[in-house]
């Protein structure tokens, strides 16, 4: 007897409304991957430009540079060449010791002249000459130079001035002349402040000098008003010595004067 074969009904299949999902998922997938790989393009640029940043910072601070290449990526073709380039700080040419014994002793010497030239107001403590192997300075109270407030050289002045332009005058050394006031303040037509009245005093001592056969291109004035103190000028004694003309010959023409002030 022949079995009768039972047929099973299977259920028929249905359209999905979820295929939207793959395509989704491919996108996104699709765009990780592209902003994966430009991620680690801008990492890559990165140290590309960190590294020509470090070459550039390392020429302006005048640190020698080698030519080691630099690396661009992680493919070792792609090479560019760090510039090469050697600064070298300039230098300040420096004296032999000769050269320093000599001006040493030729300071020396010319301060020697001016204590033997000057010795009665060196005595009396109304200059006062000091030197090292740069320059010799000598200070002169104004009390026997000028008046109160005045730019004109009292008659007194002239015997010791001329006496120090006889022996500056065979010298070839540039010559400062240093004008300084204490602290009380001036305002006149012809001096508003310290600084006229200073730079005037040191201008009429130039102006001697000159007529003392001095020549005109080795002198300068130079006014410092009251910003120059050796001492206080809340007392008599202290403006006084405050109140002065320093007279500075320098040992070369490349010398500049260091006023060193404690």
């Amino acid at each position: 007897m022949k079995r009768r074969h039972r047929y099973r009904h299977l259920p028929e299949e249905q359209d999905s409304n979820d295929r939207w999902l793959i395509s989704y998922a491919d996108f996104i997938t699709l765009m990780f991957a592209f902003f994966v790989v430009m991620y680690s393009f801008s990492m890559q640029n990165e140290g590309q430009y960190k590294q020509m940043t470090e070459s550039l910072v390392k020429i302006f601070k005048n640190k020698e540079v080698s030519g080691k290449p630099i690396q661009i990526g992680k493919e070792p073709k792609t090479l560019v060449s760090e510039p090469t380039l050697v600064v070298t700080p300039e230098k300040k040419p420096v004296k032999p010791k000769s050269e320093d014994e000599a001006s040493k002793k030729a300071m020396a010497k010319i301060a020697g002249q001016l204590i033997e030239n000057l010795k009665p107001l060196v005595d009396k403590k109304l200059i006062k000459i000091d030197h090292n192997d740069r320059w010799v300075q000598i200070q002169i109270n104004t009390s026997i130079l000028f008046d109160t407030g005045s730019s004109v050289l009292e008659n007194d002045a002239y015997e010791p001035l001329n006496a120090l332009a006889g022996v500056l005058k065979p010298l070839p050394n540039i010559i400062q002349v240093e004008g300084h006031t204490d602290t009380i303040p001036i305002t006149t037509k012809r001096f508003p402040s310290n600084w006229e009245l200073s730079a005037h005093r040191a201008a009429s001592v130039v102006h001697l000098f000159t007529k003392g056969g001095i020549k005109p291109s080795r002198l300068s004035a130079i006014g410092y008003g009251e910003h120059r103190p050796l001492s206080t000028n809340t007392t008599q004694k202290g403006r006084r010595e405050n109140r002065r003309v320093v007279v500075v010959i320098l040992a070369d023409q490349n010398s500049r004067r260091i006023l060193d002030i404690e």
